[in-house]
């Protein structure tokens, strides 16, 4: 699912590979340029924290210190504001595209390594002290650049069980599920290793989630508000992973 001209578009200090021809083999550290430059490149955009950033620039204060703390969309819905939410989950759907699509246009066939940083960027932001979010919006982006079948799978696993179920957790842990299935169903045998990865991932920072759906105690959107049921030792407010 991925292809694209090797030399189109790309400047030519990217382009040290294609000048080596016949038996000539490349120095070890122009061969790690373009997987390092990739995985950098991911990183560092999937790990801008856009929620953090959008309740500063509009003065709804320090989302870390807010309801659960987590970054993603759910928690800067618990600011009251439902366009800076929507904001969010845009914005970090948008940078796991963005990622992906970059570095397809620099160095094609190097968009598995992008997809991989700007998801461990989102989750695990050096900024942040590696606290970051649950990944799901951040993973459909990622999805979508790299195939857009698997990113409408995923959209539509996502959004149909959010809308069965109101479990905003279990909709999104499922279509995180989905890319690695989707990509074997479809003969992208080459990302499904790395889409297994990346779900795991996700499903790593649900595990609160998880125990919760055991208990029967993950809160589902648009029901009740919070109690204590709903909130962990502390009194905090659990997350339930919407757009994480």
């Amino acid at each position: 699912m991925m292809h694209g001209n090797a030399a189109g578009g790309v400047p030519e200090m990217f382009r040290l590979k294609l000048e080596f021809e016949g038996d000539r083999t490349l120095p070890t550290e122009i061969i790690w340029i373009a997987p390092a430059a990739a995985l950098l490149i991911g990183y560092l955009l999937g790990s801008i924290p856009f929620g953090v950033v959008l309740t500063r620039l509009t003065g709804a204060g320090d989302l870390r210190q807010i309801g659960s703390g987590n970054i993603g969309a759910t928690n800067v819905l618990r600011t009251g504001r439902k366009g800076l939410a929507a904001a969010t989950l845009l914005l970090d759907l948008a940078k796991g595209l963005v990622a992906v699509l970059l570095v397809a246009w620099l160095w094609p066939g190097e968009q598995p390594l992008a997809a991989a940083g700007a998801l461990i960027g989102h989750c695990y932001p050096v900024w942040l002290r590696f606290r970051g979010g649950k990944g799901v919006a951040t993973l459909m982006g990622v999805a979508l650049g790299l195939g857009w079948p698997l990113g409408l799978v995923f959209a539509i696993l996502w959004l149909g069980l959010l809308a069965a179920t109101r479990v905003s957790s279990l909709a999104g842990m499922a279509a995180a599920i989905s890319t690695p299935v989707t990509a074997a169903i479809l003969g992208d045998f080459d990302l499904v290793p790395l889409l297994l990865a990346l779900a795991a991932i996700v499903l790593w920072k649900h595990r609160a989630n998880i125990a919760r759906l055991v208990d029967g105690t993950e809160p589902r959107v648009g029901g009740a508000k919070p109690a204590p049921a709903d909130a962990d030792a502390t009194g905090t407010p659990v997350d339930d992973g919407i757009g994480g």
